[in-house]
């Protein structure tokens, strides 16, 4: 495993350290977009050079950091208290120590002010999809902090890279866990319509009313390993961050169809390492959703986002609709 050092200059190391496989024009573009999902407060305080900082000379304290002169990391502003540095690139045997593709680059997230945040607690339970409970298990961050710390491991997940909190523990998220989705139509879609779109998927769906007489309607789409499929629509009261500059025909969508995943063990969810018979279903359910947001997107324009609120694109639906399920892991 490479040290922080090796990742990012010295006054960073107690940052949490974002690895975004990729050029670093590719990540410099993408992260404000991807901030802008989470965060109302985003602009670059310093827009980066053609390039980051990279330092020689330095021996092992920088290895893994090549070597230039002259031009500046960038620093992107996270809401009112963080920012994220970089990109730092990162060479081919830096990037394989931390088990990354190359290239990659590395973006050091913390306070603008330099000052270290206040944690709270101890965790009450250390399962989590994400493994934040095992990565603070001394003490929590909270509000901002934490907010900053979910945000790495989304854009990780969304990625393929991994977020070192406080510059040490390894939090790798599985991609594949992504499996809920939203659609935001461009007009409504009558139940009758719904139906017709998820039973194209799943011929056993079943139309159901909303919940305690709330507004809306829903389709459960029941299999016979995998769990169910609900795909609840229900009045939208605002669009998400990503999507609040995305032209609408008639003002904010009036509805929202969630496609969410039913397991039929609810507590695999909350694990880092779920079992394989999980692992298996959770794919074979990614890509009906998938299936069924395309399918929705396509009948009524729109938008899709994924569980972390980022903007999902007719490539990576389609991505999620033909990935095969993990043969690695035995179906016991």
């Amino acid at each position: 495993m490479a040290s922080v050092p090796a990742l990012v200059p010295a006054e960073h190391t107690s940052d949490h350290v974002l690895v975004v496989p990729g050029p670093d024009d590719a990540a410099e573009r993408a992260l404000p977009a991807l901030a802008g999902a989470w965060f109302d407060d985003v602009g670059w305080l310093r827009a980066p050079t053609a390039a980051a900082p990279r330092r020689g000379g330095g021996g092992a304290r920088f290895h893994g950091v090549r070597a230039s002169t002259g031009p500046a990391a960038g620093v992107l502003r996270l809401g009112g208290e963080h920012r994220a540095t970089g990109p730092f690139p990162l060479d081919a045997g830096a990037a394989a120590a931390l088990g990354c593709p190359h290239p990659a680059a590395a973006w050091a997230l913390g306070r603008e002010d330099g000052a270290l945040d206040l944690r709270g607690g101890r965790p009450a339970a250390y399962d989590d999809r994400d493994g934040i409970a095992r990565a603070f298990a001394a003490a929590l961050p909270v509000d901002e902090e934490l907010r900053v710390v979910r945000w790495g491991v989304a854009v990780a997940r969304r990625t393929g890279g991994l977020l070192l909190a406080d510059g040490r523990q390894v939090l790798r998220p599985d991609p594949a866990a992504s499996v809920d989705l939203s659609v935001w139509p461009a007009r409504v879609v009558p139940a009758a319509e719904l139906l017709e779109v998820v039973r194209a998927v799943v011929a056993t769906s079943a139309l159901e009313a909303a919940p305690g007489g709330a507004p809306g309607h829903r389709v459960r789409a029941r299999t016979p390993y995998d769990g169910d499929l609900l795909v609840t629509q229900e009045p939208a009261d605002g669009l998400p961050r990503a999507l609040a500059r995305e032209p609408w025909p008639d003002g904010v969508p009036a509805t929202v169809h969630r496609l969410a995943w039913l397991p039929h063990d609810p507590y695999e969810l909350q694990v880092e390492e779920p079992s394989g018979v999980h692992v298996i279903a959770r794919s074979r359910a990614r890509a009906l959703l998938a299936r069924v947001a395309a399918q929705l997107q396509g009948r009524a324009g729109g938008a899709v986002a994924d569980d972390a609120g980022f903007v999902v694109g007719a490539g990576e639906l389609g991505l999620r609709r033909d990935a095969p399920a993990p043969g690695a892991r035995a179906w016991v």
